[in-house]
């Protein structure tokens, strides 16, 4: 790949015509560009020249995952239209919110808070359902249309360095926290040991956070101007400390009080656990129907159609059939794809080392005619054998699994393993 410095009047592609530098990071530049009939539309292009030879693989994977989950069929996410490569540079090109974002649109008063602040949510819920989690939402990450909608942006890495962090580990194998402190969630912040999933629980505290700051014109957990606060601030935000009586004074506290504490919430498990049970909660959005916050899918009844379909994760569209009559004794197991293991569902795991060779087990019930995820498999060693739970544990939604709590699946379910999920279908 070559380094490219843009200027106006270059040409992308063969038909995209830079107008203006809109912003850069340590590995992206986004510029408003017009397109062959003249239409304004944003281009993000990938710094491959800044990424070190051993990283670029991986970054640009996750760039391609961007573009994906741009097509995400919803009104209130920033779509992709297209996607190239500039002298091996790759580059994503997206609608153009010409609105700004969240912040200054509040500030301007073009748009209103319940009404933004909900489409937020149905953004989220709408990633959620495709198994998902944003990581990084703030209030840049808000873009308006120019018909007021707020939609959701950046769902890669290209953004400032402050706002991604690598660590590697001791075998070399990289850590990525990602998102800006300010939002991040405890679990984000510092992993709890031998727990390394990402859960829509993340999303839901970050949210918190963002409509804590748009109500009160502070951060929840204290002030955040230099290094020297960081630890106070992560302190607070790990123990729950945030400033009640700030929000207190607000004219509609009573109205808001139990959707940023329910969001707010340190231990994930006692966190809003998805994106409906914010909705509830919420005041009603002007003209958003009721309808489309709460819908839901119904599940089938063949259960012999049912699949499950990785939505993230390096085999990503990838599907596994779910047929109980391929069974061996109605169970299937599921994790790492390694020599040294088993699986009839083999998760293909190179970038990282989240998921279990023997992660989990898929139990078919033939008198309820119901599949059941357990965590761990059953291992068959010397003398015996014994459960072997996974390491950093299976989640459905945000919902733990363990093996002495088997969870009964629907379709629509999203399974977590680590950094990959997996959703549950039907044919």
């Amino acid at each position: 790949m070559e380094r490219v410095e843009l200027q106006r009047g270059d040409v992308i592609g063969g038909c995209y015509h830079v107008d203006k530098l809109l912003g850069e990071g340590t590995f992206g530049q986004v510029f408003r560009v017009s397109d062959r009939s003249g239409k304004t539309v944003a281009l993000k292009l990938l710094k491959m020249w800044c990424i070190s030879p051993d990283e670029r693989a991986n970054v640009a994977k996750r760039f391609e995952m961007e573009y994906h989950t741009g097509r995400i069929n919803s009104p209130y996410l920033v779509h992709s239209l297209a996607k190239g490569e500039h002298r091996g540079n790759p580059y994503i090109v997206m609608e153009y919110c010409d609105g700004g974002d969240l912040l200054h649109a509040l500030n301007r008063g073009s748009v209103d808070t319940t009404r933004a602040m909900t489409q937020v949510l149905l953004g989220l819920q709408a990633l959620h359902r495709e198994g998902k989690v944003h990581r990084d939402l703030k209030p840049e990450n808000v873009l308006i249309r120019h018909d007021g909608t707020a939609v959701l942006t950046d769902f890669g890495i290209s953004g400032d360095q402050n706002h991604r962090l690598t660590r590697r580990g001791i075998f070399g194998t990289p850590r990525e926290i990602m998102g800006t402190f300010i939002y991040m969630p405890p679990e984000q912040v510092r992993p709890p040991s031998g727990n390394a999933t990402v859960r829509p629980t993340t999303d839901i505290f970050s949210f918190g956070v963002m409509l804590y700051q748009i109500l009160t014109n502070h951060l929840p957990f204290g002030k955040l101007e230099s290094d020297d606060d960081m630890e106070r601030y992560c302190e607070n935000g790990r123990t729950g400390r945030w400033n009640r009586d700030l929000l207190q004074r607000h004219p509609q506290a009573s109205t808001w009080m139990p959707v940023v504490d329910g969001c707010l919430q340190p231990n994930y498990t006692r966190r809003l656990q998805n994106v409906g049970e914010v909705l509830q909660l919420m005041p009603k959005a002007p003209d958003l129907p009721l309808a489309e916050t709460l819908r839901d899918e119904v599940p089938p009844s063949n259960i012999s159609q049912w699949m499950l379909r990785v939505m993230q994760g390096e085999e990503s569209g990838r599907v596994y059939p779910l047929d109980p009559a391929k069974t061996h004794a109605n169970v299937l197991h599921m994790g790492r794809k390694s020599s040294s293991a088993h699986n009839d569902i083999p998760i293909t795991e190179t970038l990282s080392a989240y998921i279990s060779r023997s992660h989990c087990t898929l139990e078919y019930d033939p008198g309820e005619e119901r599949w059941y995820l357990w965590d761990g498999q059953w291992v068959e060693q010397t003398g015996g054998g014994k459960w072997r739970p996974s390491l950093n544990g299976t989640f459905v939604g945000s919902r733990q699994v363990t093996m002495n709590d088997p969870y009964p699946l629907a379709v629509g379910d999203i399974i977590t393993l680590g950094d990959a999920t997996l959703r549950v279908e039907a044919k």
